[in-house]
């Protein structure tokens, strides 16, 4: 069960060490300067592991993009090695995304039926997946025939065999695991299994049909054989009756035959017939065509004998059609309806390995398909699922087979050492790879939910690896963690993007996005961003957002500050002074304005305190003087702040006028008193 080693094209892994960053789906390998021998300066892929992965990357860029000790520039290269390179074939979308509402509608009607509707139920949701499967194929296969690059031709190919030989298992497993069909209705359920899968006679058959005398035809006698060998009676009759027209001297030889055919008892899928009752019809019917072989009633055609041959079961004569057959699997199908028509399912093992023998007969090896079918017809489901994790280029068949399985009860009992099951092992190895592509993601979001055990961590650590490319992409990825109370990841996202917008110098998506994710200390720093481009600029921007900030002020007292201080813009544009005084002042006496914007503030004061009207009582007046005072005395860059030709204007200006207004408030209020 070893894996082999994958090969990085283009990577010179003889003379250079290769160092490596894992990422979620993903590995990062670039070439280093060093050589195999090592030394003291060796770089070996060890060294990375005990560091984050996106230290392990930077790190790695810089050894191969750094240049030789003495100078000259380097060619080494970074290669990225993705794991589930599936995920990228546009063609395989339409896989992806419609197996996804099929896998979320088993998941919520998974307590609403019991019985046989419960059994009906799962095989409704099986048919369903294997007609994604075969509509993929189709398109697939279009694909490939539409195109003119041969490469892409060769890829779409490939990926049309591994797509038919996935629904060739799924079918064979809805059969034998989901359906449970037993003897009796099983033989038709894998005669239909053949009849749909092995394909490679029907050109012939339409060659034949759609010439103007297929009894002619040089291989007229092929596509009877291919019509009985796959139990398809009345076509083959047809056929017949058309030899039966142009030789009228052996039309009583045909009769015999197609009477016959037409007397051969076969399963019901209703329960009409007991099996007793269908094994005493078949052994007087395969005593009736011995006996006509046996007098050598067909002898005269050989065509027509073999034919009675392979009705009779004759192992011999069904191996001479083994081209047309093409596969062993279509022999054992065969070899049970002649043979052992009312086959059970347990004895499935004992005919599948004897006719694979007979089948290949040493000449080849088994495939890797060979060993899944013989592993289904063995009832080893685990073995199945095993051996197509190895085979098959992506987790989505086992990932939805398995679940599959689950619900059917059939997987309960099976844990996997480190305490999950092997549905919730296989959903997570699938989700993990949907989350390397840049829209797909979304899809494993719903996996991950309906993984009990540990799909809430996977999640947590997939999304926070999510390149957050625009604020749409971010508001749905903020959405989804909302939804499931993921309060670090909200912080997480909110604070990248609002460091994003910040580095944008889009002040206020930055603010929205620092509120959003309740963090004081961000909220502070681009508050100040605010304050400080409101005194380069001598005004706001994105007033709708301060304007409507609302109990989200609180978050801050460098926001609240900033929220009052507009506030306190628009009572002075509304023209109510009195409000507009006492808020002006409350932000200074309360101590949330920063010392830097006091002087600001202390401005914003001359207009009201040169107001005909008296807006500041004197008690107001006096603590105005009180914070000019604590502003000049307690500037530490006090000579500075005195060499200052424009700040001393203000501060003389803000003296002068603060003088006026006091006495104004003196005779208006001594005016009051003595009134």
């Amino acid at each position: 069960d070893t894996v082999p080693p994958q090969v990085v094209p283009g990577a010179d892994s003889s003379s250079r060490q290769l160092c490596f960053a894992w990422g979620p789906a993903e590995v990062l390998v670039c070439e280093t300067l060093f050589g195999r021998a090592g030394g003291s300066r060796s770089r070996c892929p060890s060294r990375f592991w005990g560091e984050g992965r996106a230290g392990a990357a930077a790190r790695a860029l810089t050894d191969s993009v750094a240049g030789t000790e003495d100078g000259a520039p380097s060619n080494s290269r970074v290669f990225v090695v993705r794991r589930d390179q599936d995920i990228y074939i546009q063609t395989l979308r339409k896989l992806f995304n419609e197996s996804h509402g099929i896998f979320m509608g088993l998941q919520r009607s998974e307590e609403e039926l019991a019985g046989k509707s419960r059994k009906a139920q799962l095989v409704q949701v099986s048919k369903n997946y294997r007609s994604v499967i075969r509509a993929c194929m189709e398109d697939m296969h279009q694909a490939a025939v539409s195109t003119r690059d041969p490469a892409l031709q060769g890829q779409y190919s490939t990926q049309v065999s591994i797509l038919s030989a996935m629904e060739l298992i799924w079918n064979l497993c809805e059969i034998l695991f989901v359906e449970a069909a037993t003897a009796g209705p099983l033989l038709l359920r894998l005669l239909d299994w053949v009849r749909l899968h092995v394909c490679d006679v029907d050109s012939m058959v339409r060659e034949v049909l759609s010439s103007e005398s297929p009894s002619k035809h040089k291989l007229f006698w092929n596509v009877v054989d291919v019509f009985v060998l796959q139990g398809r009676m009345d076509e083959a009759r047809h056929l017949l009756s058309k030899e039966a027209s142009a030789n009228p001297a052996s039309r009583n030889m045909y009769k015999i035959l197609d009477d016959l055919m037409k007397k051969m008892p076969v399963p019901s899928l209703s329960n009409t017939q007991t099996l007793t009752e269908l094994e005493l019809k078949w052994q007087h019917w395969h005593e009736e065509c011995q006996r006509y072989l046996q007098d050598g009633t067909f002898a005269s055609n050989p065509h027509m004998e073999s034919i009675c041959k392979i009705l009779l079961g004759d192992e011999d004569a069904i191996l001479e059609k083994k081209e047309l057959m093409t596969t062993w699997y279509h022999f054992l199908v065969t070899r049970l309806l002649y043979s052992h028509p009312t086959v059970k399912p347990m004895e499935l093992r004992f005919y599948a390995q004897s006719s694979m023998d007979l089948f290949l007969g040493g000449e080849s090896s088994p495939e890797p398909l060979d060993l899944i079918l013989m592993a289904a017809f063995e009832f080893e489901m685990h073995q199945v699922i095993k051996e197509c994790s190895i085979v098959l280029s992506n987790w989505w068949f086992v990932a939805h087979l398995t679940d599959l399985l689950d619900h059917c009860k059939l997987l309960q009992s099976h844990n996997l050492y480190f305490g999950s099951n092997m549905r919730e092992f296989l959903l997570l190895e699938y989700a993990s790879g949907l989350f390397s592509h840049h829209s797909l993601w979304q899809l494993g979001v719903d996996y991950f939910d309906h993984c009990p055990e540990y799909g809430r961590v996977y999640l947590e650590l997939h999304i926070e690896r999510i390149p957050l490319s625009t604020e749409q992409k971010a508001l749905k990825v903020l959405r989804i963690c909302e939804q499931r109370q993921m309060h670090e990841q909200v912080r997480s996202i909110c604070k990248i993007m609002a460091m994003k917008a910040l580095r944008n110098n889009r002040l206020g998506s930055a603010l929205s996005w620092s509120i959003r994710a309740k963090d004081a200390a961000f909220a502070t720093l681009i508050s100040d961003r605010f304050l400080k481009d409101y005194c380069e600029r001598g005004c706001f921007s994105d007033l709708d957002l301060i304007d409507n900030l609302g109990p989200s002020m609180l978050l801050s007292d460098r926001l609240t500050f900033l929220g009052k201080y507009r506030e306190f813009h628009r009572l002075y544009g509304e023209q109510r002074f009195p409000e507009a005084a006492r808020l002006l002042l409350t932000l200074m006496t309360a101590h949330i304005a920063p010392c830097s914007f006091w002087m600001t503030l202390l401005t914003d004061a001359l207009p009201l305190l040169e107001q005909k009207e008296v807006i500041f009582s004197a008690e107001q007046t006096y603590e105005l003087m009180r914070c000019l005072e604590d502003l000049t005395a307690g500037n530490p860059d006090k000579q500075k702040f005195q060499d200052d030709d424009i700040e001393t204007t203000k501060v003389e200006m803000l003296r002068l006028a603060l003088a006026r207004n006091l006495a104004r408030v003196i005779v208006k209020e001594g005016t009051v008193e003595g009134s």
